[in-house]
């Protein structure tokens, strides 16, 4: 009676002994085995316990086919009969995959239920005891002119994953980071923010004339390293997209370079045989090879990222206002005052391409998705228009979406990662910054809710791996949100 109550409800008189059964061949413990042993049954997806191979030479054959083969005793069928609706429950709407899906089953609705919960509580990477030595933090008391950037670039592996989930229109899972310049707040407005290609490293500069640096965690985000530029209130910065090095550039006809591992500052201009009094306005090609800057009456400067010397000028009918590149880099999109988008050959410097842009005076900002699929163009009536440059570049016109949630000039834009978010901002309207859902071309209702306030925004970066957002506005600070949906930085 005793055996077959502790059959059904467990051990209920003496505490079964790992490696034993009831009915099996009690054996006597090894003394050399060890004190304890690590159960990866989970993680490796194994449906039986492991157990000492000591153990196992002592029992007989049909023991060990009797316990791996035992079926179960009940089977819960009704946890495949219940289906869930997750359209009828606001809470459940975000376990959706597809927009048009209602009816999921209980195990599946359990699965998703699992799966939300390792989104919004990711791995904490510092209690893994394997872990490779943490970077090293620098703390505010150190010399900034010490050469503490290279360390944190030796990792230089991007942190991108693919996600297989598409990103669902309506309300976006997000929440607020501490700031990510919280250590040294920048004293003016910040004109550029942008992260690394390794996700942890991130730059902000302003009209302050610093350059900081600082370590992307979302709990400390620790200063790195600040740099003084004496006579050049930085108007923008940005990391060559292979980086090694920052271009800095304000309202000046000279323009300087920071080498991330040599730690050096090299001041480049004014440039051979042009007479530009601003080099403020400029774009780096993801090939990491050409720089073209903004230049007076229509021309476009193409510097050599390698040498800093001018290789080529390219020349529009009117003012140019804006620059993104294209197809790796071998493309240059450029709109500006007569109201038309450009399309160059870098190679050649010919323009292939010119169109109107749909309703625009005067073209004040571009960019282009990671793919060149997508570009969107700005003005200074707050319309943005998204095309597909496929499409534009074979005669089609008419825009895919216009957006006009914002009134006044645009000026910044921004694709994530995979395309799935546009950001658009204007520097004339608190809280002037929209997210836009692409495939739909939807804007988010929550963003960016009621509780937090994005200032006057006047730049936006997406991390590489998305999971970041870092927005920098005209009161110094770099706000710094985690975009659920993403899993890494």
């Amino acid at each position: 009676m005793q055996q077959l109550e502790s059959s059904l409800f467990g051990s209920l008189y003496a505490p079964l002994e790992f490696g034993t059964e009831v009915g099996a061949a009690v054996v006597a413990p090894d003394r050399d085995a060890p004190l304890f042993f690590t159960d990866r049954s989970a993680g490796g997806g194994m449906d039986y316990f492991p157990i000492y191979e000591e153990d196992m030479t002592h029992e007989d054959e049909e023991d060990v086919v009797g316990i791996k083969g035992r079926k179960p005793v009940w089977v819960d069928e009704e946890e495949e009969r219940t289906e869930v609706d997750i359209v009828k429950v606001s809470r459940l709407r975000k376990l959706r995959k597809e927009e048009n899906e209602h009816l999921i089953s209980g195990k599946e609705y359990e699965a998703r239920l699992r799966g939300q919960h390792a989104k919004l509580n990711p791995f904490t990477g510092w209690a893994d005891m394997d872990r490779k030595t943490s970077l090293p933090v620098v703390s505010d008391g150190e010399s900034d002119d010490e050469g503490c950037v290279d360390n944190i670039l030796q990792n230089n592996d991007e942190l991108v994953v693919k996600d297989t989930v598409k990103l669902l229109p309506g309300m976006l899972e997000f929440s607020r980071l501490v700031d990510a310049n919280i250590q040294d707040p920048s004293s003016g407005p910040i004109n550029s923010v942008q992260f690394h290609r390794n996700g942890q490293l991130m730059l902000a500069a302003g009209l302050d004339k610093h350059l900081r640096f600082f370590q992307i965690d979302g709990k400390r985000n620790p200063k790195i390293q600040s740099i003084f530029i004496g006579d050049c209130p930085v108007h923008k910065a940005s990391f060559l997209p292979d980086g090694s090095e920052v271009i800095l550039s304000g309202r000046r006809k000279f323009f300087y370079s920071f080498n991330l591992v040599n730690a050096a500052v090299s001041k480049i201009g004014p440039l051979t045989g042009r007479e530009e009094k601003s080099l403020e306005s400029f774009e780096i090609s993801p090939d990491s090879r050409t720089i073209a800057f903004v230049g007076n009456e229509g021309y476009i400067l193409l510097i050599s990222a390698k040498t800093k010397q001018l290789i080529g000028t390219l020349k529009m009918n009117g003012s140019v206002r804006s620059l993104a590149f294209a197809d790796g880099g071998n493309q240059l999109l450029s709109s500006g005052g007569d109201g038309h988008v450009y399309h160059w050959d870098v190679g050649t410097r010919k323009c292939i391409h010119k169109a109107f842009d749909h309703g625009s005076l005067a073209g004040i900002s571009l960019c282009t998705s990671q793919d060149s699929s997508l570009f969107a163009t700005g003005s200074t009536s707050g319309i943005v228009n998204v095309y597909k440059r496929d499409d534009f570049l074979g005669g089609k016109r008419k825009p895919l979406k216009t957006i006009e949630n914002l009134t006044t000039d645009i000026g910044e834009m921004k694709f994530n990662h995979d395309a799935q978010i546009l950001a658009i901002s204007s520097r004339k309207e608190r809280n002037g910054m929209r997210l836009v859902h692409v495939p739909s071309f939807n804007v988010f209702q929550n963003w960016p809710g009621p509780r937090f306030s994005l200032h006057y925004p006047w730049c936006l970066d997406f991390s590489p791996g998305r999971g970041f957002l870092s927005v920098g506005h005209a009161g110094g600070k770099v706000l710094l949100y985690k975009l659920h949906h993403y899993k890494n930085a």
